[in-house]
């Protein structure tokens, strides 16, 4: 596939043969790049089911010999929800649940992207700077994949996810500082020892494994596309990723619009909301973050231009919910469509809740990023308790009637 690289922020074009992350003029924050592709090809059938997001193949940068991760990522399950449609006063209800990658998390379209590229340019160690659920995509992937990592996460990162890390074999580096800072020591240590990068924002291959997600759910709604798009928010490569997700299917011919894309933030980690509301997107608005939902909680977003670009584009805009609305989204959601979502799994369904009169009679589709199961600890505050009886039947029924199961 041909392909170059453009900065988001100045606007030169960069041959990828030359320029490896981030414009050098611009700098590593706002010297962000962009793939644009010189065409795309005329292709009409894709092989979801057993390529996953490889059935994409002629929509991303790769060779025709490209590696491709011994796990099947992608191929995750659509729902329309009809029942929950009506509930809300939705035209249709659709859940893209991406918990059901490989290590549970959205992340693994783009470390299976970022581990293509490096073994194509002769790398045998990745590295990157996570939350979690990033750092726990590529440890599991560079694991089925023969390569090395090594990870970057505040010391506060929850333990299934660090154990995850381990589990899978990688050299974890626990930061007694935020994810920002993190971010910081990985760049400086990774370019230290020649390590390739798989970090968010600075990687421009990433949001092109991510944008898969769009293509998967336009395939498997057939092309009929939402009328908007919903997704959680923390460094902004995912929900631009959705965008350009679907506006590549638009240049081919394969659809025929766009969705409105949303962005849901928490409110102790809604940088990036407030620099789309400030109209000048190449001045961040900062903050220190703190929220429940640790995959997002960023206060120093990466992809600020590019996801304030891409938003803007499609008419969109972003919202933020605090952590109270996100741990009732994950109960809700849970109940009536079967989908655990971690926070930021759910923080996009608490967001439709906030802003559902907004979208009357409209068709959204909101994006679970995170498996529920990751982040259990947290959940445990906004659901009930286990009833603990004797081996008795007098006893279970009296706390069954307590309980108003009969």
């Amino acid at each position: 596939m041909n392909y170059k690289l453009k900065c988001v922020h100045c606007g030169k074009i960069y041959d990828p043969k030359k320029v490896k992350y981030t414009c050098p003029v611009c700098g590593s924050r706002l010297g962000t790049l962009e793939v644009i592709y010189d065409e795309f090809p005329q292709v009409k059938k894709f092989d979801v089911g057993h390529k996953g997001i490889w059935a994409f193949a002629d929509f991303l940068p790769v060779k025709a010999d490209h590696f491709e991760v011994p796990l099947l990522v992608g191929n995750t399950p659509l729902y329309e929800k009809k029942d929950l449609a009506r509930q809300l006063g939705l035209k249709n209800f659709y859940i893209k649940d991406d918990g059901r990658n490989p290590t549970a998390s959205y992340k693994d379209r783009a470390s299976a992207m970022a581990i293509a590229k490096a073994k194509e340019l002769g790398f045998d160690t990745i590295y990157c700077a996570s939350t979690g659920n990033a750092a726990s995509s590529l440890s599991g992937l560079a694991a089925a994949s023969g390569m090395k990592s090594v990870i970057f996460v505040p010391k506060s990162a929850p333990v299934a996810k660090i154990t995850q890390l381990l589990v899978y074999g990688a050299t974890v580096i626990a930061v007694d500082g935020s994810y920002d800072e993190a971010f910081d020591l990985s760049l400086e240590v990774g370019e230290k020892f020649g390590w390739y990068c798989r970090n968010s924002a600075v990687n421009p291959y990433l949001l092109e494994g991510k944008k898969t997600g769009a293509m998967e759910a336009a395939y498997q709604l057939r092309w009929n596309i939402p009328d908007v798009a919903m997704v959680s928010v923390g460094d902004g490569t995912v929900v631009s990723s959705i965008y350009k997700g679907f506006k590549d299917l638009k240049i081919a011919g394969l659809t025929n619009k766009i969705p409105i894309v949303i962005g849901v933030q928490a409110e102790g980690a809604n940088a990036l909301m407030r620099t789309f509301n400030s109209g000048i997107f190449d001045k961040p608005q900062d903050m220190n973050a703190f929220s429940m939902a640790d995959s997002i909680a960023v206060g120093k977003p990466r992809d600020v231009l590019k996801a304030c670009k891409y938003v803007k584009e499609s008419g969109g805009k972003f919202v933020s919910v605090s952590d109270a609305e996100i741990g009732e989204a994950i109960v809700e959601l849970a109940r009536k469509t079967g989908v655990f979502a971690e926070p930021a799994g759910a923080t996009a369904y608490a967001g439709l809740k906030k802003i559902k009169n907004e979208l009357k009679n409209k068709s959204v589709l909101i994006f679970v990023t995170g498996n529920g199961l990751k982040d259990v600890k947290t959940v445990k505050s906004f659901v009930g308790h286990v009833h603990v009886v004797k081996p008795e039947f007098d006893a279970a029924r009296e706390v069954l009637k307590d309980a108003g199961a009969i």
